[in-house]
């Protein structure tokens, strides 16, 4: 081995002991100000942010230990320099006297504004090297717009704001950077994400995909299929449909190419299911915590609703998944465990499940209900001799759970400058107005456009991010053409799942295509079919009754969901080929005419269409069962 390998294997290995104890600590932290909410907001948010700023800095070099030494030790000054500098930039901000309101009057002094500049900076690299250069030039250019927006065209133009002006606002209150997206990031995600981290270490993890197995194992496409479920039960625990992926995929996608699907389609599936765990109640992705605060609807009413959607989702991807294995003419695994097994090793994992759903349900703090999770979780696992764990894995648990939350807390932090310039400058109704002219005044061109910007915009932010971006500026054009708050709110935040699933970027399949061995591309383009829900179904929220809110009609609701159903089936049999049987090409051709006019049509209309598919599903089944009874 080269001296220079050594001396940055060395430091590196220095560095991420560093790390290790600096996440431990900060995990403990969060807990300790969950539990005691002892530092208010303007300095909580601040010290938040600057922990995972440090953190980022630790474990996310400057250049990669494969450099140069003297390369790789630069970097490594550089990045101490950058440490350092915020540290202390945090300090005079949560030390900042906001009693005093002469910087209202006189503006900032000097060394505030300096330490306002470096926090920006700091989290523009952090930003880079976390999630990316788009979200960085997205905060760039509303910043500039904020700085330059009176020098603009008319239509667009907005007051210029001084340097000072910007600093003052995004660092300086809690609207910018240290507001509302980085506040969920800070309390209620940091902890849920600490829990799934617990849920991991102490053998929960593999309880599910067990128990996936012996629910569906041994019917056809059975690894298929327990890979769905599997990825139900543990996506919303990751907080991130790519780590769901590695970590369900790792196991099911080599058992889906021995049963017989093709190595894109196992990643395929596998990438569809686990992005789907992020609106599985009852703890979805971040985006619906901040759901919760920028529509001021209870976390548990959003539970509620979200349930029905969630299970169409799954039900959809179950259904292609189920056409796929006729099609190839797959069989179920020939051996699964019996389900009292898995249920005998591993039924106390289900008991801090039980428990924070029913304490959302019942309107706890979700923050302190994250924390009841952590802690039943831990003492869960020492029920059982099989899976009581020491000290070890509970600071693994601690340490994992912390490096998860950065790149969740670096985005909502950045995203926080977009949504405080849109406040600022009033961009937001701009954009409104953009949006309902460029739709001709159809509510379906609308949520053509908003699918395209989620796509285009989660081609570089994550999810979380992109929902953020996308509410500030969708929701409102949603809500003038008559679609309710929480209805738009949920349209967006499951449009903004797809860029996981959606060519040419689709960051899950990529992630499935890896383990599977597979065509990136590919693997995306079945993703894509499989995840088609997550078109399917907002344009279904939009156009019908399916989020049902308390004072709505039940029957519309009952109706909705039975509609959704038959527009999945119409689809799949469409683009498939085949129900039960296969089907001609004018039977495709009607499911496919029949599909549209379902998502489109006027009720009476689209009642018309539900029955013409049930009528050819009817059909197609009783072909098939008499092709079965005249070959046996």
């Amino acid at each position: 081995m080269s001296q220079n390998s050594t001396i940055n294997r060395k430091t590196t290995e220095l560095v991420m002991v560093i790390a290790a104890v600096a996440a431990v600590a900060f995990s403990i932290f969060q807990l300790w100000q969950s539990i005691s909410a002892h530092l208010a907001a303007p300095v909580f948010r601040p010290v938040h942010l600057s922990w995972v700023l440090v953190l980022v800095f630790l474990t996310h070099p400057l250049f990669r230990p494969r450099t140069n030494a003297a390369v790789y030790l630069t970097g490594r000054v550089i990045d101490l320099a950058l440490i350092m500098m915020t540290c202390w930039a945090t300090l005079r901000i949560a030390k900042f006297d906001y009693d005093d309101i002469s910087f209202l009057l006189d503006g900032l002094q000097p060394l505030d504004q300096l330490a306002g500049g470096v926090m920006l900076i700091a989290l523009m690299e952090a930003t880079r090297r976390t999630v990316g250069w788009v979200m960085v030039f997205i905060a760039v250019l509303f910043l500039s717009y904020a700085v330059f927006g009176d020098v603009l065209p008319a239509s667009v133009a907005s007051k210029g704001f001084s340097l000072e002006e910007i600093i003052r606002f995004h660092i300086f209150s809690t609207n910018g950077v240290y507001g509302a997206p980085l506040a969920i990031a800070a309390g209620v995600v940091f902890i849920f994400v600490l829990f799934g981290a617990f849920l991991q270490v102490s053998g929960a993890g593999q309880f599910f995909i067990d128990m996936a197995f012996a629910v569906a194992g041994k019917y056809r496409g059975g690894p298929a299929k327990a890979s769905v479920i599997a990825s139900a039960a543990l996506g919303s625990i990751s907080g991130s449909a790519i780590a769901n992926t590695v970590t369900t995929g790792a196991l099911t996608i080599p058992m889906m190419k021995k049963l017989g699907y093709k190595a894109e389609q196992a990643a395929g599936i596998e990438a569809a299911a686990s992005t789907g765990g992020q609106i599985m109640p009852p703890v979805m992705g971040a985006g619906a915590f901040v759901m919760a605060q920028f529509t001021g609807i209870a976390y548990s009413d959003i539970l509620l609703v979200s349930i029905a959607p969630a299970i169409l989702y799954f039900m959809c991807t179950l259904l292609y998944v189920h056409l796929m294995a006729c099609k190839l003419g797959l069989e179920g695994m020939s051996k699964t465990e019996q389900m009292r097994t898995v249920m005998a090793q591993g039924w106390h994992f289900l008991v801090p499940l039980v428990l924070i759903t029913v304490l959302l349900l019942m309107s706890y703090s979700p923050v302190l209900v994250g924390v009841a999770g952590c802690v039943a979780i831990l003492a869960a696992a020492m029920l059982r001799r099989s899976s009581r764990i020491g000290i070890k894995p509970i600071l693994v648990g601690m340490r994992e759970g912390a490096l998860l939350a950065l790149p969740i807390s670096v985005a909502c932090a950045t995203a926080g400058i977009v949504v405080g310039v849109v406040g600022q400058t009033g961009i937001g109704l701009q954009f409104t107005q953009f949006l309902i002219a460029m739709s001709g005044g159809y509510l379906w061109s609308v949520l053509a456009l908003v699918a395209l910007a989620a796509v285009i915009l989660g081609m570089g932010l994550p999810v979380t991010a992109a929902y953020i971006v996308l509410s500030i500026m969708a929701v409102p054009a949603l809500m003038k053409f008559g679609v309710g708050l929480l209805a738009a709110h949920m349209v967006v935040f499951w449009l903004s799942q797809t860029s996981n699933v959606t060519p040419p970027i689709a960051l899950a399949a990529f992630a499935g295509a890896g383990i599977a061995n597979a065509s990136p591309m590919k693997s995306a383009v079945q993703a894509f079919k499989l995840a088609q829900g997550f078109f399917l179904i907002p344009a279904m929220m939009a156009f019908s009754g399916l989020i049902f809110i308390n004072n709505e009609s039940i029957w519309h609701f009952v109706v909705s969901i039975i509609a959704t159903v038959t527009l999945f089936v119409a689809f799949a049999g469409g683009i498939e080929g085949r129900l039960l049987k296969v089907l001609s090409l004018p039977e495709r051709l009607i499911l496919l005419v029949m599909a549209l006019t379902v998502l489109f049509a006027t009720d009476t209309i689209r009642l018309i269409a539900m029955l013409v598919v049930i009528v050819l599903t009817v059909i197609n089944a009783r072909h098939h069962i008499l092709g079965n009874s005249q070959s046996s």
